[in-house]
């Protein structure tokens, strides 16, 4: 993790790209950083090109005048490698750089996350580049941490990623019978006798639109290149971080994270990195549990340790369909509920808006008029003022929850391109229908993996676990064997590992467990439901309704289908296995029935929410042995009321906080630390 003995307060900055504007400019940029109470700098993110203009050739003295500007105005750095995109003559001199996309068409130089991460060329120079960087610069203790390329993600179909799509399977399955089976390939006459004859999933071959949407054909094929896709870009990864650490074994790496990020499996990622960061870019519209799960993802596949918030923006992205202004005090919000959720940063992208293309009119610290004279600018130093009194006291703290949701990138990529039931499914949704009115209860969730360790908690919930992988149902049944409360729903169980159907009745290695049969999934279209009622309550029965049959579980409450053939059947389960209980939901519904469902499991597994308050109101909790923090952040535009559950010394003012309701103003946080000295 950064060293937190040299930081006197968070970091505080974010990406700097002065190599985009004249030197004489670059002082009066930093006395504005400076003044602002920005403390750390990103480096360095996109210079390849000039860093390196030939294949032997590298310069790195205007990248040493920025490293010492930034030393003299006392920042720390994050040093970047700047491997996120090539130069142009290494796409024109060694063209086997350039990606092929899904529809065949081999790309020219542009853009950037433009390098095949299975190029030999690409795999040469950019843990070269990261070699150099780290000579040039391993004496110098104002690197905190190094960060490796940018963002890394998209995929490619050229001929080194099938041939190394090969290799990969080869490591895996060792012989190609042991391919064909975990694919299936009987199916359509696919069976294959040599390894050259396997070819890239591509719209040139098993993808393409199938079923209503872009489902592809072979989605056993599919998930394997995708899991080879994400080992690809964590070899290039490893590779650039394996020469840094070669130069200087105590260097800190990490590369930017994109939170709920289809394309990299960062559950295994994060074991790589030695600590995690990421970019958090809400959408407009977003709710403010939609922008806190990101956050406890990427805490949750750090293990539970603190993150770093690498990006976010100021004040405005350029790239949704209307880029709205974040309103005032929502910067401040933003940041402080990163914070609540396990960051140990607050960074910015970026520090001075740039001239020209694409990312022009993305907000920035330094706006184009190059003055402190603005609205954003006031607001980032007097946040920066507030961090510097704050200091160190929010560093390093845990985040303790009894409840976990579980995520898996294996589901998500195998679910979503599954060829039915309906194309109405989104796996993040599925998630969110738990973790939304969970964190509006005002209760602390870690997101976790099939991989973790699941007795530390009392209530686990697993949206839609369409894929169970070897030894989790086992590590299942022992945690609800010993007391614990599983949840799971409808499209569980379904397959294994290879995204092949596990044979013998939905929901296939779950049914012990759970108690039930699932014969039946009926899809429903958009606007049509189905009805079951819950405590009195009729709800609707949406999207995806199973067909259970009882096989020693109980339907619950009288929940049971009101309508159609299958009126009678149950929509709501619990199974008791051992010491604990096992629950089913039936079908999709509404925000009530999940906020009901989940306040009744809370109660059965004795866990509680932290307190109670107005649903605007989010709060949620850090420590560690000396301390523990109580975040109450209001979303809302207007004073909301919560009630202060343990009483201590508000951390921004100083002022004495007793327990009891207090209201809170609109946008506005309270902090309060509660001593646990004991």
């Amino acid at each position: 993790m950064i060293p937190y003995e040299k930081l006197q307060s968070m970091p505080y900055g974010g990406d700097y790209n002065p190599e985009q504007w004249p030197e004489e400019t670059w002082e009066k940029d930093m006395e504005l950083l400076e003044a602002a109470g920005i403390n750390t700098l990103t480096l360095n993110v996109f210079s390849w090109a000039a860093i390196q203009p030939s294949e032997d050739v590298y310069d790195f003295s205007r990248l040493d005048r920025i490293v010492a500007l930034a030393e003299r105005h006392h920042m720390h750095i994050v040093m970047a490698t700047s491997t996120g995109a090539m130069p142009a003559w290494m796409a024109h001199r060694h063209p086997d750089i350039l990606r092929v996309d899904r529809e065949g068409r081999k790309r020219r130089f542009g853009g950037r996350h433009n390098c095949c991460p299975n190029s030999p060329t690409y795999l040469t120079y950019a843990p070269r580049l990261a070699e150099k960087l780290a000579l040039q610069y391993r004496d110098h203790e104002s690197i905190v941490a190094w960060h490796i390329s940018n963002e890394f993600g998209g995929e490619c179909y050229c001929e080194n990623c099938e041939k190394a799509f090969r290799t990969w399977l080869k490591g895996k399955y060792q012989t190609i019978a042991n391919v064909n089976a975990a694919w299936d390939t009987a199916f359509w006459g696919h069976t294959f006798y040599d390894w050259d004859e396997i070819v890239a999933p591509s719209m040139l071959s098993e993808c393409g639109s199938w079923g209503g949407r872009d489902h592809t054909m072979f989605q056993t094929i599919t998930l394997d290149y995708k899991r080879f896709l994400s080992d690809s870009m964590l070899h290039a990864y490893d590779l650039e971080r394996d020469a840094i650490k070669k130069i200087i074994p105590g260097a800190q790496c990490t590369t930017n994270m994109m939170g709920v990020f289809p394309g990299l499996d960062y559950q295994k990622w994060a074991q790589h990195e030695d600590f995690v960061s990421w970019d958090n870019y809400p959408s407009p519209g977003q709710t403010y549990a939609e922008i806190a799960m990101p956050h406890d993802l990427m805490r949750g596949v750090g293990g539970q340790k603190p993150f770093l918030l690498m990006e976010q923006t100021p004040s405005v992205t350029n790239w949704q369909p209307y880029n709205a202004l974040k309103r005032p005090g929502i910067m401040r919000l933003w940041s402080y509920q990163a914070i609540a959720h396990g960051s140990d940063s607050v960074m910015f992208f970026q520090m001075k808006r740039s001239i020209g293309n694409c990312e022009k009119y993305h907000g920035a610290v330094i706006d184009h008029v190059g003055t402190g004279e603005t609205r954003v600018y006031r607001e980032v130093a007097s946040f920066g003022e507030e961090l510097k009194k704050l200091g160190p006291a929010v560093f390093a703290k845990e985040t303790k929850s009894s409840v976990a949701l579980i995520f898996d990138w294996d589901t998500w990529w195998s679910s979503e391109a599954s060829a039915g039931p309906t194309q109405d499914y989104w796996y993040r949704t599925e998630i969110l229908r738990f973790y939304e009115p969970l964190r509006q209860m005002k209760v602390n969730v870690d997101i976790i993996g099939q991989q973790d360790d699941f007795s530390g908690y009392r209530l686990v919930i697993a949206p839609v676990m369409y894929m169970v992988k070897p030894g989790v149902a086992a590590r299942l049944e022992q945690f609800v064997q010993a007391g614990g409360t599983f949840v799971t729903t409808y499209f569980s169980g379904f397959v294994n590992e290879h995204d092949l159907v596990t044979v013998g009745g939905y929901p296939g290695e779950l049914r012990q467990l759970l108690g039930i049969w699932v014969e039946e999934e009926d899809a429903l279209p958009e606007g049509a439901e189905n009805h079951f009622t819950y405590h009195g309550v009729r709800h609707p029965a949406q999207m995806l309704c199973d067909l259970v049959h009882l096989e020693g579980a109980a339907q619950l409450d009288g929940a049971g289908y009101e309508e159609d053939f299958y009126r009678g059947m149950p929509v709501v389960t619990r199974n008791a296995f051992g010491g604990g209980q096992a629950y089913y939901v039936a079908a999709a519904s509404d925000e009530s029935f999940y906020r009901d469902f989940l306040t009744d499991l809370l109660a059965e597994a004795g866990t509680a929410p932290l307190t109670e308050g107005d649903a605007d109101v989010e709060v949620t909790t850090r420590e560690d042995a000396r301390a523990r923090l109580w975040f109450y952040l209001n979303h809302a535009d207007g004073e909301k009321r919560v009630s202060i559950a343990a009483a201590g010394r508000d951390l921004i003012t100083g002022e004495a906080i007793s327990v009891g309701e207090r209201t809170i103003a609109g946008r506005d946080v309270l902090i309060v630390e509660e001593s646990l000295d004991r």
